[in-house]
């Protein structure tokens, strides 16, 4: 049986889980092409959705943090943010770094995010991890009524 989608939407708009109140979790997210990472979270910002980071969030999945406004952004304990440089295949499928790419990407993150990545020599083909206190000190941590009430996942 199919469930008609306007239905569905007129009760997700009366229990009060409109796009405004919605909230997208991340919970294992490797990353990939950046371009992709861009658009995503350029509709995820239009949707006006907040995003729980609760697990992995590595190299493209970071751009969430340029993307998203901060104040619909929270971390939990489980929380992890890997950042490296960007990089392209090259001579025989070896990946090699991309340095304007890498420019691009370290000038999209907040202040205080450059700032704790130039403190740990900037991005480099080694990743480096955010994770914790450090990333609490950044972003707020997940009231738990967010965390019962996400049903979205990344």
């Amino acid at each position: 049986m199919r469930f008609p989608v306007w239905l569905l939407a007129a009760m997700l708009l009366l229990t009060g889980g409109g796009a405004s109140h919605a909230k997208v979790r991340i919970t294992n997210d490797r990353g990939g092409i950046i371009e992709r990472y861009i658009d995503r979270y350029k509709q995820l910002r239009a949707s006006r959705q907040s995003v729980i980071i609760d697990g992995l969030c590595a190299s493209a999945c970071t751009i969430v943090l340029s993307e998203i406004p901060h104040d619909r952004i929270c971390v939990t304990s489980k929380a992890r943010l890997a950042f490296h440089a960007a990089w392209d295949f090259g001579l025989r499928g070896r990946a090699v770094t991309n340095r304007g790419a890498t420019r691009w990407l370290y000038s999209m993150y907040p202040s205080p995010v450059r700032q704790w990545i130039a403190g740990r020599g900037g991005l480099t083909p080694r990743t480096i991890f955010l994770q914790g206190r450090q990333l609490e000190e950044m972003y707020r941590p997940c009231a738990l009524n967010a965390l019962a009430s996400s049903g979205a996942r990344k």
